[in-house]
């Protein structure tokens, strides 16, 4: 029985890639940037890791990215899938992107590696393969925030977190706006540099939040909770600050470029 089911899992997949391969072709690429979409990770009953930190951490480095975003580019509107303490189921967000035809989303998250306290930097990742188990092990993690949703299974199609074939699935939704997703992704990790912080560069995952995304996505790791340097840097205010010039300032270069 489950080789039965392996096999429909995989012509599914198969059936599912040569659609995309046909249907992507077709979809719009963002040639300008009217609108973005902030995402807090994590909120409310999911407090995320650190006991709580991340879901503060990751609200705040949002609101001061949107204030920057707002104050010079007057004429692009900006949405948070939260400003306060709040869950938000991981398809709500995605849901709110796609409603208001977003050109651009970026969630915002922190990190934690409880085997290895010396890991320690952001990384900004894109709907992909898992290149590396510590990357699939990453997206497991942050995917099984869906068990705190009533009613998961219906909602995510039967996705399991624990699938390795189901991350493979989810990857595919992405291909469409795979190339602008890494262009904004590499410009963030270059100007987290600029700002004093240890970047470990551009990745690839299969995370829900990024999923159903109809635009160019990414997801930014801004830390590792679990090493003394990176709490010490999110845990103040200016550290916090910092992530969120480095982001912006991708945002600027990103704009600018698209709308050339």
């Amino acid at each position: 029985m489950k080789l039965i089911n392996l096999k429909i899992a995989l012509i599914w997949v198969l059936a599912s890639l040569l659609f995309l391969a046909f249907t992507t072709k077709s979809l719009p690429i963002a040639k300008g940037l009217k609108t973005v979409v902030l995402d807090a990770g994590h909120g409310g009953k999911d407090p995320g890791a650190g006991n709580g930190k991340e879901k503060k951490y990751a609200l705040d480095i949002t609101l001061k990215l949107g204030e920057k975003i707002e104050e010079n580019y007057p004429n692009v509107k900006v949405i948070y899938t939260r400003n306060k303490d709040v869950f938000v189921p991981l398809h709500e967000r995605a849901a709110i992107a796609n409603k208001n035809k977003a050109d651009l989303f970026i969630s915002i998250h922190c990190n934690a590696n409880p085997h290895s306290k010396s890991l320690r930097g952001t990384e900004t990742y894109v709907m992909g393969l898992h290149k590396t188990q510590e990357n699939l092990d990453l997206a497991k993690n942050e995917n099984n925030v869906i068990l705190y949703e009533d009613n998961y299974k219906k909602s995510y199609k039967g996705y399991n977190p624990a699938s390795p074939l189901a991350h493979i699935m989810l990857a595919n939704y992405q291909n469409a706006f795979m190339n602008q997703s890494l262009e904004f992704a590499s410009r963030v990790e270059k100007n987290i540099s600029k700002v004093g912080h240890s970047s470990r560069g551009v990745k690839q995952a299969g995370f829900i939040v990024i999923w159903e995304t109809t635009m160019p996505s990414v997801l930014v790791e801004t830390g590792y909770l679990t090493n003394n340097q990176d709490a010490d840097f999110l845990a103040s205010s200016s550290g916090r600050e910092k992530i969120a010039l480095a982001i912006f300032r991708a945002f600027g270069e990103y704009k600018n470029q698209i709308e050339k």
